[in-house]
């Protein structure tokens, strides 16, 4: 992905094909990325140059109205970032875990790319929208004092869509294993 992203979220799946419809036909982009998620939401994410992804997003607004419900505007996303959208994890030990949960997927790729930002940590997992009831969550790890600056960073950035924030200092081994493998609960219990 080029520097800018840019992920708009929508009640309606028909209007958020209109507003994907509208964002292609103004700008350029790199990436154009649009589906279903649950529940019953329409996302439609856009990556390029700046300027061109600011036309996107302001033609997808213009479209979208009142079905927009959540949007988010990067212009230097963090590659980090990038590459757990692309659906990377980087399982295994660290000193310590933070968990950011959000009521929007717009929400969490903003906190996840300020956390990121803002403090010394990895990116380990991004969770969206489906199978979380469109809800999103993410998991920094790092150094304690680092995880806790990145989680406060975070949900600073995104306090109206927060549902919680939690720093462990010391992920007990059992829990990591779940965490590292399968996260959906049905497939974790099929494996026993």
């Amino acid at each position: 992905m080029k520097p800018a992203l840019a992920l708009l979220e929508f009640s309606s799946i028909a209007a958020g094909i209109v507003a994907g419809d509208a964002m292609v036909k103004r700008a350029t982009l790199a990436v154009t990325d649009a589906g279903t998620a649950h529940p019953g939401k329409y996302l439609v994410l856009v990556a390029g140059e700046v300027g061109e992804v600011a036309e996107a997003l302001e033609a997808g607004k213009a479209a979208g109205g009142s079905a927009l419900t959540d949007v988010v505007f990067l212009p230097d996303v963090h590659p980090a970032l990038v590459e757990a959208l692309k659906g990377g994890r980087q399982a295994g030990k660290a000193e310590s875990l933070g968990i950011v949960e959000t009521t929007t997927v717009a929400a969490v790729i903003e906190a996840a790319d300020a956390g990121l930002k803002g403090a010394a940590v990895s990116l380990l997992e991004l969770r969206l929208a489906d199978g979380l009831g469109g809800k999103g969550y993410l998991l920094f790890g790092g150094p304690l004092s680092e995880v806790e600056a990145a989680v406060e960073i975070a949900a600073s950035r995104v306090p109206a869509a927060l549902i919680g924030a939690e720093v462990i200092a010391q992920l007990h081994p059992e829990m990591g294993d779940n965490l590292w493998a399968e996260s959906r609960f049905r497939k974790r219990i099929q494996e026993h």
